[in-house]
């Protein structure tokens, strides 16, 4: 085998090691850190499989490489960050020690996690779902992942702006992306195959929205986008157009 055939699995492996790093800086409240790993590992998920078209160099490794991937990328570091998020709205600071909680802060610390089984779950049903050559049936564990870091740097930034979202808030949000991983919903993917107009409308559209909403909101923006992929994916499929 080529080198080449292992260019895409090395880029999932980065994606790897970003997910892992963002779980450890986020639960030992450098969010900050971790939210920049998460786009940096969007950006090596994105770039693995684009990598993997142009050099021809599909695998069956390389499948399940990249569930494990976005499982550790796009589940379990966005339920670390808003952890840790909720800990701070508790008790005031990041740096709080885990077991210097009561019971029930302990408890709500520890609920975000429920959204890495259910990515877990979402991605195992992608792998065998033949639907999804194409498109998406629900929410991808990507978009889930680039929201939270999206949010959460607009959190961190702007905190004034976020007196609204208390703990049961956040765990209303993880409770509704939770369930939008697993629905039926068809959602366009958001990877390009190609870059002509006629294939791609709907992710040049997106893609000119993201520069637009990034200009006016920073980084925060990009949860914006990605809340309107959500809406636009719910009406079509509620007033059932493909």
């Amino acid at each position: 085998m080529s080198i080449k055939q292992h260019i895409p699995n090395l880029l999932t492996s980065l994606n790897v090691l970003c997910g892992v790093l963002a779980v450890f800086f986020a639960l030992n409240a450098r969010i900050d850190i971790a939210i920049w790993l998460i786009f940096a590992g969007a950006l090596f998920d994105f770039s693995d499989g684009f990598a993997a078209r142009l050099l021809k160099a599909y695998s069956n490794i390389g499948k399940e490489l990249d569930s494990l991937a976005d499982l550790i990328s796009f589940g379990a570091a966005p339920a670390a960050i808003w952890s840790t998020i909720i800990k701070y709205q508790l008790t005031g600071s990041y740096a709080t020690n885990f077991f210097a909680l009561s019971l029930s802060q302990q408890v709500f610390t520890l609920l975000p996690f429920i959204m890495v089984a259910f990515a877990a779950f979402r991605l195992a049903k992608f792998n065998v779902d033949t639907r999804q050559t194409e498109n998406f049936l629900g929410l991808t564990t990507t978009a889930t992942g680039i929201f939270t870091a999206a949010l959460a740097y607009k959190f961190i930034e702007t905190p004034e702006w976020f007196a609204w979202m208390s703990p049961l808030v956040i765990l209303a949000l993880i409770v509704f992306f939770s369930i939008m991983l697993i629905s039926e919903v068809p959602m366009f993917s958001l990877k390009f195959k190609n870059i002509k107009w006629a294939n791609n409308k709907e992710r040049f559209t997106l893609l000119f929205l993201a520069i637009v909403f990034v200009v006016l909101l920073g980084v925060g923006g990009i949860a914006a986008v990605i809340l309107y992929y959500i809406i636009i994916s719910l009406t079509k499929w509620l007033i059932g157009i493909k």
